[in-house]
């Protein structure tokens, strides 16, 4: 039975203003029949009492013709704007409307792209602009002239041109050599919204430019001076008392700055997070000490190279007092560091994830074992040259410290397969240095190719090793490292500089080119397969299986036996080799250690 028809509403005779008091008001944006554009939007069209009620008044035509997007927010505009990867497309959204170029323009110019002289000329002619539709110049949030298209071209006259710009939070100058006091102090003076500020590589910057900082940037959290030899400490005491919420320093190579400024730092700046002296020699134990007491929040303190530093430098530190938040140390090369300073600062830091004591020397197995309280804690560890440290100290640390992701045991010459095949039981393993560890064999190689077990002792799973340096360890061959090869399948990186059964040219047609500031000798020995080249190598290693002798050489079925004697000949005189190359090696270029792209592997 159909629906009875609902009876026609009779409109009202009452005005729309008095019916209008009962009905919501239509929004402005919504999609509306010409019919309804009145407030009453219960009138109907047979409704409408006068006829000023379809007048379209100006304002309501600008209304009419506003998309709904242009009606957004601007912090949503913003949002969306963000969202957008390419200066083209920004630069396209700020053509489209006023209201799109107000709320997009800071995007665009927030960092203006530097990659070439013509940009540059582009950006500085805008920011020239006193009748722009824009004051680009305070628009400029991030200054980067970094870019090697610019840094042996860029001077002083230069930057001058940028010097507008006053409301920079970061400026990075990073080896612009050509750039003096004066090009700096342009680009510093008047800026009080400046936060991190880069000039590493400036070696013509003195302490002028520092104490423009300190007089101009009373906000200045982040500050990089590596290499800029001219500073000295009345620079960097200005800095710190005028620059309280300093957290990141870079001091790297400054060799004319001595404890004082170290200590003014500490005392004047409770809110440092990292700081690198990396190569500051002048330096004390006091320095280091004070850094620690005072750093609550210290996460990161980088002492590299800094000779002079001793145990008290640990040994001082208040009594019963942990620093937690310190998670990185890096002691390479403090040479007079030994164990009672390496067990003061474990107890102190218990926290600490990672751990540099590369060519820490007079380290022993006392020193390791104090490492081992730092338990699921530690996963980098770099114990390089560290050559007192034995089997025993290595086992106890992977059986406490099992989350241990990196470790380098390069030139431990104590170390035999007893102990890395204890470090292959690491679940989470990825990089390993074993660089000249003499004794290790091919044991060592297929420990580290076996599957792990999986979480909770699931299934197993394959080898999670990346990096495996293993250059001049003499007793490897080919067997074990088609092993490694076919067990680790995310390797993109493996060093064999110096190892006999890899020196052939079938081999080494897969390795990536010494570099050219090695002598010949070393490019005799030179082995370091990197990328594609990891994955090139195994592929003609599993083609040429059937060919391959695991001995370390290539087996020809048709050779005679008489050219066995030969080959044993062949193979001592390239071991005597082999030891003069490890010679040349001792030094720091041939070393392969962690992020810093030892034996210059950089891939």
């Amino acid at each position: 039975m159909a629906r009875a028809r609902t009876p026609l509403r009779v409109s009202s005779n009452r005005t729309p203003e008095s019916s209008s008091s009962s009905s919501p008001e239509r929004a402005a944006y919504d999609d509306t029949d010409f019919f309804m554009t009145q407030a009453n939007d219960s009138q109907s069209s047979v409704g409408i009492s006068t006829f000023s009620d379809m007048t379209v008044t100006p304002a309501r035509e600008r209304e009419a013709v506003i998309s709904p997007v242009s009606r957004l927010p601007p912090e949503l505009l913003i949002g969306v704007f963000a969202k957008l990867g390419s200066t083209t497309d920004l630069r396209n959204c700020i053509l489209v409307s006023r209201t799109w170029a107000r709320n997009s323009v800071d995007l665009l110019w927030h960092r203006p792209l530097l990659n070439n002289w013509d940009n540059l000329n582009s950006v500085i002619s805008a920011v020239q602009k006193t009748d722009g539709f824009f004051g680009y110049a305070d628009l400029v949030k991030r200054l980067n002239l970094a870019n090697p298209e610019l840094t042996e071209r860029l001077n002083d006259g230069t930057v001058q041109c940028l010097q507008l710009c006053k409301r920079v939070e970061r400026l990075t100058l990073t080896s612009c050599s050509g750039l003096t006091d004066f090009g700096v102090t342009a680009l510093v003076e008047g800026n009080r919204s400046l936060l991190a500020l880069d000039i590493s590589g400036l070696s013509s910057v003195t302490d002028h430019s520092l104490e423009a900082v300190a007089d101009n940037c009373p906000r200045l959290q982040g500050l990089n001076i590596t290499g800029c030899v001219n500073i000295t400490d009345k620079a960097m005491i200005a800095v710190s008392e005028n620059c309280r919420h300093i957290k990141r320093v870079k001091l790297n190579d400054c060799s004319e700055l001595t404890d004082d400024s170290i200590i003014s730092l500490a005392t004047k700046c409770p809110q440092m997070l990292e700081i690198d002296l990396h190569g500051v020699k002048a330096i004390t134990h006091l320095a280091v000490t004070s850094l620690i007491a005072n750093g609550r929040h210290l996460r990161e303190l980088r002492l590299a190279h800094c000779s002079l530093i001793t145990d008290d430098a640990f040994l001082r530190l208040p009594a019963r007092r942990n620093y937690e938040s310190l998670r990185i140390l890096d002691l390479t090369a403090c040479d007079q560091l030994e164990d009672d300073g390496v067990d003061r600062i474990i107890t102190a830091a218990p926290r600490l994830r990672n751990l540099v004591l590369a060519k820490c020397k007079k380290i022993t197995d006392r020193a390791i074992a104090s490492i081992t309280k730092l338990g699921k804690n530690l996963h980098y560890v770099h114990l390089g040259h560290c050559q007192q440290i034995t089997d025993g100290a290595v086992i106890q640390l992977v059986k406490m410290c099992n989350r241990i992701r990196y470790i380098d045991l390069a030139c431990c010459h104590k170390l035999t397969d007893a102990s890395i095949q204890q470090l292959a039981n690491l679940p989470k393993l990825r990089r390993i240095g074993l660089v000249k560890c003499l004794a290790i064999t091919d044991r060592s190689i297929l420990a580290l190719a076996k599957a792990k077990p999986g979480p909770g002792g699931g299934p197993l799973s394959s080898s999670s090793l990346e990096r495996v340096h293993l250059s001049y360890c003499v007793h490897l061959t080919l067997g074990g490292i088609h092993a490694l090869l076919n067990h680790c399948p995310k390797l993109t990186h493996l060093s064999l500089t110096g190892v006999q059964a890899f020196l052939r040219e079938e081999l080494t047609v897969f390795c990536r080119d010494a570099p050219a500031e090695f002598t010949d000798h070393q490019r005799d020995v030179f082995c370091v397969f990197s990328g594609v080249g990891v994955n090139r190598l195994r592929l003609y290693l599993n083609e040429a299986a059937h060919e391959v002798d695991y001995d370390g050489t290539m087996y020809d079925p048709d050779a005679e036996d008489a050219g066995e004697d030969e080959d044993d000949q062949q193979v001592a005189g390239m071991v005597a080799g082999l030891q003069g190359a490890m010679a040349l090696g001792e030094g720091d270029e041939m070393d392969e250690e962690f992020g810093d792209g030892s034996e210059t592997e950089q891939g």
